[in-house]
C-alpha cells in the first residue's frame, strides 16, 4: 500500500497504553533486577534507558489519540481578558484555529461512521447524569445537593455538563495543534462581512475587532474607529468606553445616541457636503423607489434641491429642521430669496411688486396661484414681465407655481419623513443651532472625526422606531461616502496650514445589524471607500436580510461581491450556509472497506472443500470541502473564515474573562444596566416591563463633553470627561 494512500484513524483505543506499560515494566526490572535479564549493572541502565527513551514515544502517542478523543467531546476551555488582546501594526488577531484542509474533512467524515459512534456521542454517564439532574431539580433539599454536584462545572467532575454553546465539538476537535489566527490588516481595506444568527458571537466578535482598532496606532497615530449600533449593546459600548480610556482617548470619544438625545452629541446629517445636490439625495434617498413612488420620490430630490440651493444662497446651512420648515410653506423662502436678490440687482424692484400686490383681489389673481400670499402671486406676476434669469429664483418660482391642493399632494411622501427626523428631542439633535451657546453638546462632522483620530459610537435606537434609525443611519453613510471622495481626492488635510503630508488615515468601519440601515449609498462605501481608507466591517444574520434591504438579489450580489473576507458563524438558513461552502472546491476522502467470501470445490474427489478470501479496499470519493449542515452546527464563538484569497480557516474566538482594571463608573453601570433592561432580545420584551430607570440618572457623566453641564449633570455630580 503506498504511503499516500494510508488511511489515517484516530478514533480508535489507545492501544499503544499496553507497549508504554511494557516499556515501564521492562525499565523498572533493568535497574532492579539486571541479573534476571543476564545483564550486568552498568548494561542494565542503558537497557533501562532504552526502554524509557521508547515508552516516551509510544506515550506521545497515547497522549494524541487521547486528546483527540477529548477534544471530539469537549473543548478546552479559552478565554482571555480585554487587557490580553494582541494588538498589532500590521495584523488583526482574531482567535486561535487551524487552516481546514482535506485532512479534517477526511477527519469529520469518519465522525459520521457508525463504528465510531461511542467515541463521538456523550457518554453512559453523562446521560445519566443529565436525566438524574433533570429528575431531581425540585427535589427537597438534602436530595437537590446531589443535583448540583453533578452540574458543577469541574474537571474533578466525570459528569460535569458541557459548556452551553450547543453545537457540535467536533468541528473543531478534530485539530488538537491550534494556532493563532490572525488577517493581515492590508486585507481589511477589501471590507470584511460577518454572518451570524442571533446570539452566536457577532457582538463578542466586533468587540475583538474594535478593540484592537481603539488601541493600535499607526506611527505616533491612532486609527478612527466608527461602530453603529442599530440596537443599542451595552457590553459593547462599555467596551467602547473601556479601550478607548486605557489607551488615553476618552478626549476624543463621542457617543450619538437618539434614546438619550438630551447628553448625546449632535449631528447635521445634511450640513456639510461636496456638491449642493448631497443635500436632496441624502433625503430623498429614503423615499420608496418602487413602482408609482418613484416619481414622487424624483419630485422630493428637485424640490429638496431647490431648497438647499435657495438656503445656501443665504448664507444658511441646511438642516432637517429647515428644509420641513420650506417644505409646508415655501412662500416664505421665495420672498426672502427675493429680497436677497433684487436688493443686490435692482433694488428698485420692490416699488414695482408693492404696486402689483395692491391691486390683487381674488378676481384678478390666477387659479393656479389661489391660496398663495399676494406678494408672492406679485412676484410672479412682476418674473413673468421682466424675465430676468437666475437659477435659484426661477427653480422656487417653478414651485409655487404648482397648485397649492395639488403640491401638497405630491409633497406627502416627503412630510412624514421630515416629521419623524423633526419631531420631539430628536430636533436639535439632528438639526443642531450652531449659534446657540446655551446648548453645551457637541457637535461632530465626519471630516472632523477623520482630522480627530476619534472614536464614535452611533445608537440608533432601532428597537424604538426603526424607520427614524434607518433614516438617520443611511443619511450617515451617505455622508461618510460624500467625506471618503473628497478625502479620495483632496487627502484629509485639504484647507489646512502647512505642507500636506498625503498619510493616509484607516478609517475603521464596523456597522453591527448592518442590514437595518444599508441602501443604495453603502454600495458605493464598499466599492470605492477603500481608496480613502475606508475598512468596513458589516455583521448581520443571514443574506436574505440583504436581500430584503436592497429589494433585489442583483443588488444583494453587487453589495456582498466587494467583501473580499467572509467571518461565517452559524446561520440558519442553508443559502447564507452556501454563500461560503460554494466558494470552496471539493476533496477526496478515502474509506476502508473490508470484504470476504468463500468459493466452494467443484472437484468431489480433491482435497479442497472450499477457499476463502479477506480483502481491505480503500475507495476515493469526491466530497465539499464543508457542507452548509456543518455551518449550521457551528458552536457559539466559533466560525469558518475565508480570508487571504479564498482561505479557509477554521476559528474559535476567545471567551471574554472577568477584567479587575474593568471597575466602571455607578453611573456608566446604571446606563449598561438601562440599555440591557430595554435593549433585550423581541421575545424577552416582557422581561423589561414595569421598570422605571430615569434617563438622566442612566448616561454616565464620563460620556458628556467635557464643558457640558446640564442640569442632569450637576444633580448626579460627577466629573464630566470631553467625549
Amino acid at each position: 500500500m503506498a504511503k499516500s494512500r494510508n488511511i489515517e484513524v484516530l478514533l480508535r483505543p489507545a492501544v499503544e497504553l499496553y507497549t508504554v506499560a511494557a516499556c515501564a515494566g521492562a525499565a523498572l526490572l533493568c535497574l532492579t533486577a539486571p541479573w534476571s535479564l543476564a545483564l550486568s549493572p552498568l548494561l542494565g541502565l542503558g537497557s533501562a534507558l532504552a526502554f524509557l527513551i521508547f515508552g516516551a514515544i509510544r506515550l506521545r502517542d497515547v497522549w494524541a489519540i487521547l486528546r483527540y478523543r477529548r477534544n471530539i467531546r469537549r473543548l478546552p476551555r479559552y478565554v482571555m481578558t480585554s487587557r490580553d488582546v494582541p494588538v498589532s501594526q500590521q495584523r488583526l488577531f482574531v482567535g486561535r484555529g487551524f487552516r481546514w484542509d482535506q485532512r479534517h474533512t477526511q477527519r469529520l467524515m469518519q465522525t459520521y461512521r457508525p463504528e465510531f459512534r461511542h467515541y463521538v456521542e456523550p457518554t453512559t454517564l453523562y446521560r445519566a447524569a443529565r436525566r438524574i439532574e433533570a429528575r431531581l431539580e425540585f427535589a427537597p433539599f438534602p436530595v437537590s445537593r446531589l443535583a448540583k454536584a453533578l452540574a458543577w462545572d469541574s474537571r474533578l467532575n466525570p459528569a460535569r455538563p458541557l459548556p452551553p454553546v450547543g453545537g457540535l465539538p467536533r468541528l473543531h476537535g478534530i485539530e488538537p495543534h491550534e494556532v493563532d489566527v490572525t488577517l493581515p490588516l492590508g486585507e481589511r481595506v477589501g471590507h470584511t462581512l460577518v454572518l451570524g444568527t442571533t446570539r452566536v458571537g457577532k457582538t463578542r466578535l466586533a468587540e475583538l475587532f474594535i478593540t484592537q482598532d481603539i488601541r493600535r496606532k499607526v506611527g505616533d497615530q491612532h486609527e478612527v474607529v466608527i461602530v453603529f449600533d442599530p440596537k443599542g449593546d451595552a457590553d459593547l459600548l462599555k467596551r467602547m468606553y473601556v479601550e478607548a480610556r486605557r489607551a488615553g482617548r476618552e478626549g476624543e470619544f463621542y457617543t450619538f445616541h437618539l434614546g438619550w438625545p438630551d447628553i448625546s452629541a449632535r449631528y447635521n446629517a445634511v450640513g456639510r457636503f461636496d456638491r449642493i445636490s448631497e443635500v436632496a439625495t441624502r433625503i430623498a434617498g429614503q423615499l420608496s423607489a418602487e413602482g408609482n413612488s418613484a416619481a414622487f420620490r424624483e419630485f422630493a430630490w428637485r424640490f429638496v434641491n431647490i431648497i438647499a440651493r435657495a438656503l445656501v444662497e443665504l448664507g444658511q446651512r441646511p438642516d432637517y429642521l429647515l428644509i420641513q420648515r420650506h417644505v409646508i410653506n415655501i412662500d416664505t423662502l421665495f420672498i426672502e430669496y427675493a429680497q436677497h436678490f433684487f436688493a443686490k440687482s435692482e433694488p428698485k424692484a420692490w416699488e414695482v411688486i408693492v404696486q402689483l400686490e395692491a391691486r390683487l383681489n381674488d378676481r384678478n389673481t390666477p387659479r393656479n396661484m389661489i391660496g398663495r400670499e399676494k406678494r408672492v402671486v406679485a412676484l410672479e406676476q412682476y418674473l413673468s414681465q421682466v424675465h430676468i434669469y437666475d437659477p435659484v429664483l426661477d427653480g422656487l418660482r417653478s414651485a409655487v407655481r404648482y397648485d397649492r391642493t395639488y403640491f401638497d399632494k405630491i409633497v406627502a411622501s416627503l412630510l412624514p419623513l421630515l416629521e419623524k427626523l423633526t419631531t420631539g428631542k430628536i430636533a436639535p439633535l439632528l438639526a443642531p443651532n450652531y449659534s446657540d451657546l446655551n446648548d453645551l453638546r457637541p457637535i461632530f462632522d465626519w471630516m472632523q472625526i477623520i482630522r480627530k483620530r476619534a472614536v464614535v459610537y452611533v445608537g440608533l435606537d432601532a428597537l424604538s422606531d426603526a424607520e427614524v434609525a434607518a433614516a438617520v443611519g443611511n443619511s450617515m453613510f451617505s455622508d461618510l461616502v460624500s467625506v471618503a471622495g473628497h478625502i479620495y481626492k483632496f487627502g484629509i488635510e485639504e484647507g489646512l496650514p502647512g505642507p500636506s503630508t498625503g498619510v493616509k488615515v484607516p478609517i475603521n468601519v464596523h456597522a453591527d445589524e448592518f442590514n437595518e440601515l444599508m441602501g443604495d449609498e453603502f454600495i458605493p462605501m464598499v466599492n470605492k471607500g477603500g481608496g480613502a481608507g475606508i475598512q468596513v466591517t458589516a455583521y448581520t444574520q443571514t443574506l436574505s436580510d440583504i436581500e430584503a434591504r436592497m429589494g433585489s438579489r442583483a443588488k444583494a450580489g453587487q453589495l456582498i461581491g466587494n467583501f473580499n473576507n467572509l467571518f461565517m458563524l452559524r446561520v440558519r438558513e442553508t443559502a447564507t450556509a452556501e454563500l461560503l461552502t460554494r466558494q470552496l472546491p471539493k476533496v477526496e476522502v478515502y474509506a476502508a472497506t473490508v470484504t470476504s467470501g468463500a468459493i466452494d470445490s467443484s472437484d468431489p474427489s480433491g482435497n479442497t472443500a472450499f477457499t476463502s478470501n479477506t480483502q481491505d479496499r480503500i475507495s476515493s470519493t469526491s466530497v465539499p470541502l464543508i457542507e452548509p449542515a456543518h455551518v449550521v452546527a457551528l458552536p457559539k464563538g466559533q466560525c469558518f473564515a475565508l480570508i487571504e484569497g479564498g482561505n479557509l480557516w477554521k476559528i474559535r474566538m476567545p471567551l471574554p474573562a472577568a477584567d479587575p482594571d474593568e471597575v466602571m463608573p455607578k453611573d456608566l453601570q446604571e446606563l449598561a444596566a438601562y440599555m440591557r433592561q430595554h435593549y433585550g432580545e423581541a421575545g424577552d420584551w416582557w422581561a423589561s416591563q414595569g421598570v422605571p430607570v430615569s434617563q438622566k440618572q442612566a448616561f454616565p457623566d464620563d460620556l458628556q463633553a467635557n464643558s457640558q453641564q446640564t442640569t442632569a449633570a450637576n444633580e448626579a455630580g460627577g466629573e464630566d470627561v470631553e467625549t
